[in-house]
């Protein structure tokens, strides 16, 4: 005995606004339009909190280093040969003489103050911030191990993920680190086919980038310019 058969079975239904796919496709609410998904948390992730790498700021570290070693080895060299006898170096008389001389809203003692104080808060920056911003975390799967992805290279996998969906002429991908900017060109299908095809192939290349902080899709599909 058979059960009847159900003509729309074997169709394929796009997914309705806030619907949340789960599986090897990356679970994603629709948010603005059906072209916007934002991530959904993934309750199977290991909670293991994977940070961003931090730079080592070696040049700004070697600058900052050569300057103070430098200005630090003139000034000692200097007072050593007048604590000898040796009358002081031009430049410290001068100076001396201009801070002696010179008041505080004189345009050079202010001028010099703001940039001081510019450098002071651009070393800051880079001491307070991790930079590598092209360097996206992994999930850590050993708490030992960390392990990143280059932002060019996730984009270039998902631009190859992109080209395969029928219909697609060309693809531009956009990385980010909180959001990933899909631009198709589509030759032939409908848009709206199209885009749920670009949907689901690029969830799951989101997904299996293994990323600690997946980001959010938006896709947009339209047709080649028209020629003359």
């Amino acid at each position: 005995m058979t059960e009847p058969h159900d003509p729309d079975d074997g169709t394929r239904r796009a997914p309705e606004a806030g619907a949340v796919e789960h599986g090897s496709v990356l679970a994603l609410d629709q948010s603005a339009s059906s072209a916007a998904y934002d991530p959904v948390p993934d309750k199977e992730r290991p909670e293991g909190r994977a940070g961003r790498f931090w730079s080592a700021r070696r040049i700004p570290a070697g600058i900052v280093a050569a300057v103070v070693l430098g200005a630090s080895g003139l000034l000692l060299y200097d007072v050593s040969a007048v604590r000898a006898g040796h009358p002081a170096m031009q430049w410290r008389r001068s100076l001396a003489d201009e801070l002696a001389t010179r008041k505080l809203d004189d345009v050079w003692v202010l001028t010099g103050a703001s940039v001081a104080a510019a450098l002071g808060l651009w070393l800051l920056l880079l001491a307070l911030t991790p930079g590598l911003r092209d360097l996206l975390p992994m999930r850590r799967e050993h708490t030992d191990v960390r392990a990143g992805l280059d932002r060019t290279a996730a984009a270039m996998v998902l631009r190859d993920r992109a080209v395969e969906v029928a219909g697609v002429q060309s693809v531009r991908v956009r990385m980010g680190r909180r959001k990933v900017g899909v631009r198709a060109v589509s030759h032939f299908r409908e848009l709206d086919d199209v885009r749920a095809d670009l949907d689901t192939v690029l969830s799951t290349g989101i997904r299996e980038l293994g990323l600690a902080r997946p980001p959010s899709l938006s896709v947009h599909v339209r047709r080649p310019a028209k020629k003359g």
